[in-house]
C-alpha cells in the first residue's frame, strides 16, 4: 500500500500522559552530550530559575516518538517503518521541558507530497503540561520509499 494521500490533515487523538522523570532528563542529557549543568543538578537549574532539572531541547522527541508511533502504528496510512527515513527534525518551543511535567502530545499530518514511487509525509505534534498549556511543537519529515 503506497501512502494514503488523504492522509494530510488527519489528527490522531492525544498520547497518554508521559511524566518526565529527573533521571529521565539526566540520561537523555549524557546520552546526546548535553553537558550544562542545568541538565543534570537540581540545584543548578534552580538557580537558573526553574523547579527542577530541564530537558535538553532534542528531549521532545521522547513525546513525538509517541505520536509517531500511532502514524506508523496505523495500516491504513501506508506510512511504513522499513520503508521511512527521518529527514527533517524542528522544535518550536514555548517554554522549557522540566523533570515533573506531565506531558501529552498530538499530532497531526500536514502534508503529504508525492515523490516518484514514494512520499514525503509532514507531521505536527503539538505537546502540552497538564494543564493543556503548550510547551513545544515538534515538526518531522518523513520520507516514505515505494514498495518494490
Amino acid at each position: 500500500m503506497s501512502v494514503d494521500p488523504d492522509l494530510a490533515s488527519r489528527e490522531f487523538p492525544p498520547t497518554p500522559p508521559y511524566l518526565v522523570g529527573r533521571e529521565k532528563v539526566r540520561e537523555f542529557a549524557r546520552a546526546v552530550f548535553a553537558d550544562a549543568p542545568q541538565h543534570v543538578d537540581v540545584d543548578a537549574a534552580r538557580a537558573a530559575g526553574y523547579a527542577d532539572v530541564v530537558a535538553p531541547p532534542t528531549f521532545a522527541m521522547v513525546i513525538a516518538d509517541l505520536t509517531l508511533q500511532q502514524l506508523l502504528g496505523d495500516p491504513t496510512t501506508g506510512v511504513v517503518l522499513e520503508r521511512a527515513l527521518h529527514v527533517d527534525q524542528t522544535f518550536r518551543y514555548t517554554r522549557p521541558i522540566v523533570a515533573g511535567d506531565e506531558l501529552t502530545g498530538r499530532l497531526r499530518v500536514t502534508r503529504v507530497r508525492a515523490m516518484g514511487d514514494g512520499a514525503m509525509v509532514t507531521s505536527e505534534t503539538d505537546v502540552v503540561d497538564a494543564d493543556g498549556s503548550p510547551v513545544v511543537t515538534t515538526v518531522s519529515t518523513l520520507l516514505i520509499g515505494s514498495e518494490d
